[in-house]
């Protein structure tokens, strides 16, 4: 079965992207580009990516995508992605994108089943991270905490979630990060 894991990079005081959606903070990290062999083989267990707007977004302009396409493969592979979105959003051509409105519960038989034996992986923000938690369909929390402070900018995980829920069941060193792995359960009324 799928497992739905929320997996990112954060200020040490808990931002996702700064007022702007700017992830130029992380890039400013060394390491913080990613690509690094734990990464891959964490992208290797994928099967599917889901992704909020600002997300989808921030990468098609960094990256230029609608204008090339053949960089999507570099981000994300070949596996398909769902882009949640109240608004109407440009599509990368020839690439396995799917848009979804609405509660993720309503998309999430179809995510299941496009993942098959893989894992979801839900790429940003910590908002959409907090409907699949809301949902009880997030399992886990892979959180790699940055050497850098924000003062304002988007939160890592918008929710309350407390240690009834959450259970720390990994962490390590990355390079000048430190990844913490949580567990996420289901709310006692769930």
């Amino acid at each position: 079965m799928a497992r739905v894991i929320f997996y990112t990079a954060t200020t040490l005081n808990g931002f996702l992207a700064d007022d702007h959606d700017s992830l130029d903070w992380l890039f400013a990290v060394p390491g913080g580009e990613g690509g690094n062999a734990d990464f891959q083989a964490f992208l290797a267990g994928i099967g599917v990516l889901v992704q909020g707007s600002s997300t989808y977004r921030w990468v098609l302009e960094q990256e230029d995508l609608v204008a090339h396409p053949e960089k999507w493969p570099a981000y994300y592979g070949d596996r398909p992605t769902w882009v949640f979105s109240s608004r109407e959003q440009p599509v990368v051509p020839g690439v396995d994108i799917r848009f979804a409105t609405g509660d993720v519960r309503d998309a999430w038989p179809q995510i299941r089943d496009a993942a098959g034996e893989k894992d979801v992986w839900v790429v940003g923000g910590g908002d959409l991270a907090g409907q699949f938690a809301d949902a009880g369909l997030l399992d886990e929390i892979r959180v790699s905490v940055a050497p850098a402070t924000l003062a304002s900018g988007k939160p890592l995980l918008p929710r309350v979630l407390g240690a009834d829920r959450l259970e720390l069941t990994a962490v390590r060193r990355a390079g000048a990060f430190a990844e913490l792995t949580y567990r996420v359960t289901a709310a006692a009324d769930e």
